[in-house]
Order: C-alpha cells, then sequence, then structure tokens
C-alpha cells in the first residue's frame, strides 16, 4: 500500500465515523428513516477502505509475480546459452540428438555385427 492509498483509508475512515456519529444524532433527535440512511452510508466508506487494501495487496503480487519472472526468464535464457555451447555438432542439433557427424568427438562407429 503507498502513501496515496494510506492517506485515502485514513479519508474514508473519517468519512465513515462522521456518518455514524450524524446517525447516532438522527437516532436521538430526528426522523428514524434519515438515521437508517446515515447508518448506510456510512458503510460505503468501509468498503472503499476494503477495496483498497485489496487493490494493494494485487499491486504488491503483481510486483513479485514480475519480479520472480525476470529471474526465470533469465534462468531459462541461462539454460539455453549452456545447451548451445555445449552443443557437439550440427547433426546432433539437427537429427534430435540420435546422429553425430564423424568429426564429432561423441560420434561411435556403427559396427555391421548383431550384438
Amino acid at each position: 500500500m503507498n502513501c496515496s492509498s494510506r492517506l485515502l483509508c485514513v479519508l474514508y475512515i473519517a468519512t465513515s465515523a462522521g456518518l455514524a456519529w450524524t446517525s447516532v444524532l438522527e437516532i436521538r433527535y430526528g426522523p428514524a428513516w434519515a438515521a437508517c440512511l446515515f447508518a448506510a452510508a456510512s458503510l460505503v466508506p468501509v468498503i472503499a477502505v476494503v477495496r483498497e487494501t485489496v487493490i494493494g495487496e494485487q499491486r504488491r503480487w503483481l510486483l513479485e509475480l514480475a519480479a520472480r519472472a525476470g529471474r526465470a526468464g533469465d534462468a531459462a535464457e541461462a539454460i539455453v546459452r549452456a545447451e548451445l555451447d555445449s552443443a557437439c555438432c550440427e547433426r546432433w542439433w539437427t537429427s534430435l540428438g540420435s546422429e553425430h557427424e564423424v568429426t564429432c568427438r561423441h560420434w561411435m562407429p556403427r559396427s555391421s555385427s548383431a550384438a
């Protein structure tokens, strides 16, 4: 929650307290329908405070996810770079790892005899 959200929450709570106090005064000295109206109106700023806190939590979660995604992207790039650097030959890449070129250090001659 940032500074402006906190300020809004303080204003909402002050407004809610003012409306609740007006509701109490209306119960004592005014009509009952006005007291009910102010009591209902005093709940609206409370809902706004809950909304502000939920938005603040969502922003915090979003920033955490973005930070994780940034780290995961760097890790994925490092893995791909390591795999590309460890490639032994082009035929191995094009054959999906099933064959090697004759000049490759991982190449093994195949015998024609049944093993």
